[in-house]
């Protein structure tokens, strides 16, 4: 028998969530300053065109690529667009669009992110690049100015760095580490809602990881804040990169020491444990109560399908 360094599945979990398909090659440590202007000049290079939480989607080609030659027709911010990288030979770059929606034709949308991906209005290649795209955009506007002297920052390495144009800081774009963790114990699973929740949607508990801090011991810390519950051993499942703003979705199963909680009304409407068999229920849109879990895209969605058919206790 070959010897097997991991014996985790050979293809990655995170391959199946939602915004995880990006194929674009950053090659990092090749940017240049001037990467966005030598982007334009290629013929080849197309732009993602996004604004006000949408992105611009071309209904008949079912894309958000755009040549040069037809984004400029939807008066892209040149100015604040960024590099993203080369996908199969083709500079690929995002950009803030200044038309109005209403002066959109008719064969292009102008989507909200979560709509993109849960309807799969675009390729999962063009749903990551959008993520790119979305975050880094979002974390320019978000540090517009220096936070050492107050000084207006500038765009630099095709938009991956700020350079503050009087103290010379460096700013780089941030990801927000998130821990979502499936609780689990024998047979059942803890699932809440919170109050922004769709009708009878019950989902994976979540919270921020603060600094310092361990992926384990802040499934452990916001599992205890928001249910009283106490964990033990912690898991590791897949990641997803989540635009809203720039986070990044680390997703575990976690195992509960006891059965009793106390949920925090504060951040949760409702929660109580589910068996196994509900929970198929709840993913094929099948259960009595019209009780659901989130999207096939939603990296929860993945934490509790896998529970559900792994056996995982």
């Amino acid at each position: 028998m070959p010897f097997r360094l991991f014996s985790a599945p050979e293809t990655e979990p995170s391959q199946f969530v939602g915004f995880a398909g990006n194929r674009i090659d950053r090659h990092s440590e090749k940017r240049s300053d001037d990467a966005v202007t030598i982007a334009l000049a290629n013929p080849k290079a197309c732009m993602l065109l996004i604004g006000d939480g949408r992105i611009l989607i071309d209904s008949d080609r079912g894309s958000a690529f755009f040549p040069l030659e037809a984004a400029a027709n939807f008066r892209p911010v040149i100015a604040k667009a960024i590099y993203l990288g080369l996908q199969d030979g083709m500079p690929v770059l995002a950009a803030p669009s200044g038309i109005d929606v209403e002066q959109l034709p008719q064969t292009v949308a102008a989507t909200d992110y979560r709509s993109a991906y849960t309807q799969g209005l675009i390729p999962a290649d063009q749903l990551g690049a959008m993520a790119q795209g979305v975050s880094l955009l979002t974390w320019h506007e978000n540090h517009r100015y220096c936070g050492r002297c107050g000084h207006e920052t500038v765009s630099r390495d095709g938009g991956y760095r700020r350079t503050c144009s009087n103290c010379d800081a460096q700013l780089f774009p941030r990801t927000d580490p998130v821990a979502i963790m499936l609780i689990v114990r024998e047979d059942r699973c803890l699932l809440a809602r919170g109050p922004h929740f769709g009708a009878g949607m019950y989902s994976c508990l979540a919270g921020f990881i603060e600094p310092g801090e361990t992926i384990e011991n802040a499934v452990r810390r916001e599992t205890r804040e928001e249910t009283n519950l106490a964990v033990g051993r912690v898991v590791y499942h897949a990641s997803q990169p989540w635009p809203f703003p720039y986070s990044l979705m680390i997703g575990c199963h976690a195992e509960a020491l006891s059965d009793d909680y106390i949920l925090d009304k504060s951040e949760l409407e409702d929660g109580r444990w589910f068996d196994r068999q509900e929970v198929v229920q709840m993913l094929e849109r099948t259960h009595p109560d019209g009780l659901m879990t989130p999207p096939t895209g939603a990296i929860a969605a993945h934490l509790i399908r896998d529970w559900t058919e792994s056996g995982l206790a």
